[in-house]
């Protein structure tokens, strides 16, 4: 995966414990870019069953994939701040 160019805004403007706001929108405006923006306001999908229709199992794979992203991006800002 290509980097993204918008991430300079979140190495420019880490978090530092007192511009949660400003940090959160813009962590919104990188995941956006990269279509995952979404898990930042849909919940975590439903477990998976046995009667599961393959559009759920994929739902539910995009989902964990995309969260495990977005979550390397903002723990990489707090480790490195």
């Amino acid at each position: 995966m290509s980097k993204n160019p918008l991430t300079v805004i979140l190495d420019n403007n880490k978090f530092n414990g007192t511009n949660y706001t400003d940090w959160r929108r813009n962590l919104r405006i990188v995941l956006d870019y990269e279509n995952q923006g979404y898990i930042m306001d849909k919940p975590l999908p439903q477990t998976l069953s046995d009667g599961s229709s393959s559009e759920e199992c994929e739902m539910f794979e995009r989902w964990h994939a995309d969260h495990r992203k977005s979550e390397a991006s903002y723990w990489f800002q707090f480790c490195n701040a």
